[in-house]
C-alpha cells in the first residue's frame, strides 16, 4: 500500500512538472503548437512536395555549421520566450518575396511567429514590392540608392537600397495587406533612416497610441533607428516629419536635412522566429561584398544567414566558376568577420534559361553556367567550412528548367518563376532545413 502511494505521489509530482513546462514565457503553451507528447525530441514533421521534379537533395551539406540555429530551435521547442532571428539575402529571387515568403511562414507555423520583420519601401524606389505590405508616400519624387549601381544616387541600407527626398515635408505610411499578410501585425516598428534625415512623428488616428523613441546616436557609422512602439497591434502605422528640434519649438531650415530612409523592422512581441527577407533586382555577390554594408546587416543579430545569389553572374559574358568562386568567398569572409555568431548557409541558384537568337529569330536555351555556379558555390562552402544547400540539384540539376518550364512553373522571361515555382522552392528549403535539424535530434537522442 505504501510503495503504492509512493507511486501516486511521483506520478502526481510528474504529471505537475509536465504542466508546468507546457507553459511557456507570458502564460503560453511552449511552441506554436503546444507541448508536444512525446517529448521534445520528436522530429519535425515535413511538408510535401507538390511538384516532384528531380531528385530531392534530403541534407544540407555541413550541417553541424548550423549549431547556433539549432539551438535557438531547441529554445523555441522548449517554451522559452526568445526570438530566433534569420536574415535571408539575394536577388531579384528574394525580391519578389515569394520564396523567402513561404520558408518565413513555414518555420513560423511550427516554430512561433515574431513578426514580418525586415520590409523596404520598393514601391517608391520604383520596383516591384513584395504582396503582403505598402509602403507609401504623398512625395512623388525620390533618388533611388541601390546596391547594384557603380555609383550610387543615394547611400543604402539594410536592404540594400536607399531613398532621398528633397521635399520639406515627407511621410511614410506603413500597412499590412488584410489577406496576404495575415497574421503580421505589429506593436512595434524600428525606422533605419540616414543620419541627417528629418526624424519621424506618428500621424492619424493612431498617433496618441504610439511611444516615439529617437536614436541619439548612429547605429552604424551613418544610420539611425527609431522605435516606435504601439500600445496594441495594428496592421497600419503613419509616420510625418518634423523640423522641430528635439526638445524645443525651434523648426531648423530644410536645407539642413538630408533626408535618406532605408526601410522598417516590424515585430509583434511575442516569441518565435523572425525572418528578415533582403533582396535586389540584378544583386551579384560583389555588390553586397562592402564592409559598411555588411556592418548594417549585421544590426539584425542574426542567428542564421541564408544567401541565395548566383543567377546574375551567369549570364556575364565572361563568366569563369573560378573567379566568382572567390567572390562568394571574398563576401562569406566578410560575414564571418562582422557576424563572427552567425551561422551561413549558402544555396545554389536553379537552373535558368537564356536568349539567343538562331538565324535572327530569338530562342531560348538553358543556361549552361549555372551548373557551374553551383559546383563553385558548392566549393567554396566546403572550402569555407559553412553548410551549403544545393537547390540547382534538389529542382532537377542540368536541363531541369525544361521541366519546370513544362510545368508552367516559370515566368515569361524563363529566368523567373511563378508564385507557386518560388513557394515549392520555399518549401524544399524549409523540408531541407528540418531534415538536417530531425538527424541532429536523432543523433542526440541515439546518445543519451
Amino acid at each position: 500500500m505504501m510503495k503504492q502511494t509512493k507511486w501516486l505521489v511521483n506520478l502526481s509530482a510528474c504529471l505537475v512538472l509536465m504542466a508546468v513546462s507546457a507553459v511557456g514565457a507570458k502564460g503560453k503553451l511552449a511552441g506554436p503548437r503546444g507541448a508536444r507528447e512525446q517529448g521534445s525530441l520528436d522530429t519535425i514533421p515535413l511538408p510535401s512536395r507538390i511538384y516532384s521534379i528531380g531528385k530531392e537533395v534530403d541534407s544540407i551539406q555541413s550541417p553541424s555549421s548550423l549549431q547556433p540555429f539549432f539551438a535557438g530551435l531547441d529554445s523555441l521547442r522548449a517554451g522559452k520566450d526568445t526570438v530566433l532571428t534569420i536574415v535571408h539575402l539575394g536577388d531579384s529571387h528574394i525580391q519578389a518575396g515569394y520564396y523567402s515568403g513561404k520558408v518565413m511562414r513555414l518555420l513560423q507555423a511550427q516554430f512561433g511567429n515574431a513578426g514580418r520583420g525586415w520590409i523596404a519601401p520598393f514601391k517608391l524606389s520604383r520596383t516591384n514590392e513584395p504582396d503582403d505590405y505598402f509602403i507609401s508616400s504623398s512625395v512623388r519624387e525620390w533618388v533611388t540608392g541601390r546596391c547594384i549601381q557603380t555609383n550610387k544616387k543615394c547611400p543604402v541600407g539594410i536592404g540594400g537600397i536607399g531613398i532621398q527626398s528633397v521635399s520639406p515635408s515627407i511621410n511614410l505610411d506603413v500597412r499590412i495587406v488584410p489577406n496576404n499578410g495575415a497574421g503580421y501585425s505589429f506593436n512595434q516598428a524600428i525606422l533605419y533612416r540616414g543620419e541627417k534625415a528629418m526624424p519621424m512623428l506618428p500621424a492619424g488616428p493612431l498617433k496618441d497610441s504610439v511611444q516615439t523613441s529617437w536614436a541619439t546616436v548612429p547605429a552604424v557609422a551613418g544610420v539611425l533607428a527609431d522605435t516606435f512602439r504601439i500600445s496594441y497591434p495594428v496592421d497600419t502605422l503613419q509616420l510625418h516629419s518634423t523640423r522641430r528640434k528635439q526638445g524645443t519649438d525651434k523648426l531648423l531650415p530644410a536645407s539642413t536635412f538630408k533626408n535618406i530612409y532605408y526601410g522598417f523592422s516590424l515585430t509583434n512581441g511575442n516569441s518565435g522566429v523572425l525572418y528578415h527577407s533582403v533582396g535586389v533586382n540584378g544583386a551579384m555577390y560583389v555588390n553586397y561584398t562592402d564592409e559598411a554594408y555588411v556592418r548594417q546587416l549585421a544590426l539584425l543579430k542574426p542567428s542564421l544567414l541564408i544567401i541565395s545569389l548566383g543567377t546574375n553572374e551567369t549570364f556575364g559574358r565572361r563568366f569563369r566558376p573560378e573567379e566568382f568562386g572567390g567572390q562568394v568567398r571574398a563576401f562569406v569572409s566578410l560575414v564571418k568577420k562582422q557576424m563572427p555568431e552567425t551561422a551561413i548557409l549558402l544555396t545554389t541558384p536553379p537552373e535558368c534559361y537564356k536568349r539567343t537568337y538562331v538565324n535572327k529569330k530569338r530562342t531560348y536555351v538553358r543556361n549552361a553556367n549555372t551548373q557551374l555556379a553551383a559546383k563553385a558555390i558548392v566549393k567554396a562552402a566546403h572550402e569555407e567550412g559553412v553548410a551549403c544547400w544545393d537547390l540547382f540539384a534538389t529542382t532537377g540539376g542540368k536541363s531541369s528548367c525544361i521541366k519546370w518550364h513544362k510545368e508552367k512553373l516559370m515566368g515569361r522571361d524563363r529566368i523567373h518563376f511563378t508564385k507557386e515555382g518560388y513557394r515549392e522552392q520555399g518549401t524544399l528549403l524549409y523540408r531541407a532545413l528540418m531534415q538536417s535539424y530531425n538527424q541532429m535530434l536523432k543523433i542526440r537522442k541515439d546518445d543519451e
